[in-house]
């Protein structure tokens, strides 16, 4: 099958990509769907299930890495409005640069 692109239009030639994609999407969920057949039927051979095998274990994946990181424990609490904390680590906040240019120290601040 030759298809002569140059003598496509843009309509026809946009259709045949959207056809294209169509088709790979197709392939690539009939892959996976062997790859999966395949992946259980390695762990059945071994007395597990595929679930088992790639089941939580504890590891985070590479999308949810350091996502679930707390925000500190606060050392610094604003003496205008102690709701307002910080924990030492990163950017200095507006409350904590204007308390040290008017003379406080760090140690007050304290919690």
């Amino acid at each position: 099958m030759s298809i002569d692109l140059k003598t496509m239009t843009r309509k026809e030639l946009e259709k045949l990509r959207r056809d294209i994609d169509k088709q790979i999407e197709r392939l690539k969920q009939q892959d996976l769907k062997k790859a999966r057949d395949a992946a259980e039927k390695a762990a059945a051979s071994l007395g597990f299930s595929l679930d088992e095998v790639i089941g939580d274990s504890g590891k985070k994946t590479r999308a949810s890495r350091g996502r679930s990181k707390s925000a500190g424990v606060p050392k610094y609490a604003n003496p205008a409005d102690p709701s307002q904390t910080w924990t030492g680590k990163g950017r200095q906040p507006q409350w904590y640069k204007d308390a040290i240019a008017a003379g406080k120290s760090p140690e007050s601040m304290k919690i």
